[in-house]
């Protein structure tokens, strides 16, 4: 093989790399263009007791994070991260709503969520329901949840899926973030998004 026969081969895979390296962040990246199938309406309620509907969102990008009031670590965190972006947006945060949708409806009742949802961003929403309500919802939006059991009934944890959903103003479903995302990070990506 003569050296300019070598040099186009090696010119032709390191195309391929960069176009292929790009199509791999582009896939890897936090919130994209997404498939087609998450996200569906639903009727639940709030920190208020006061029945919500996805509909009553529309017109705003809403943030959705599915969690619990009891979890010890991933959801706090998650939340205290997505009220730091929010603060970061400035103004620009009042395009989004941001919504905690809890996976343990046996204890987050809405007095319960309204205590524990008063540390975060006042904007927020806490949503629960019966147990098939908060069963349908998850299913919509593609989250596992499992109860987990601890030394005594009321004493157990949830194992659960954790990102947050970007949902468009009509609430199709924009695309999602990894909650090990940092403020900044999240409030950057989320300033594209009108």
């Amino acid at each position: 093989m003569t050296n300019s026969a070598r040099i186009g081969i090696a010119g032709f895979i390191v195309a391929l790399a960069v176009i292929l390296g790009g199509f791999a962040y582009r896939q890897l990246s936090t919130a994209e263009q997404a498939p087609v199938g998450i996200g569906g309406d639903f009727t639940l309620v709030d920190q208020n007791g006061a029945t919500r509907h996805d509909s009553d969102f529309r017109g705003k990008l809403m943030l959705i994070y599915f969690g619990y009031t009891f979890c010890p670590d991933v959801c706090p965190t998650t939340l205290t991260m997505m009220t730091d972006a929010l603060a970061k947006l400035g103004p620009d945060a009042a395009r989004f709503a941001p919504i905690f949708i809890t996976v343990d409806p046996s204890r987050d009742k809405p007095a319960q969520l309204k205590q524990y949802i008063e540390a975060f961003d006042p904007r927020f929403t806490a949503l629960t329901g019966g147990a098939d309500q908060i069963a349908k919802v998850a299913r919509e939006y593609r989250v596992y949840y499992r109860k987990v059991a601890g030394d005594k009934p009321n004493n157990y944890t949830m194992d659960h899926s954790s990102v947050i959903y970007l949902m468009a103003r009509d609430g199709r479903y924009v695309g999602h973030f990894n909650t090990d995302i940092d403020a900044d990070t999240l409030a950057q990506d989320l300033k594209q998004y009108k």
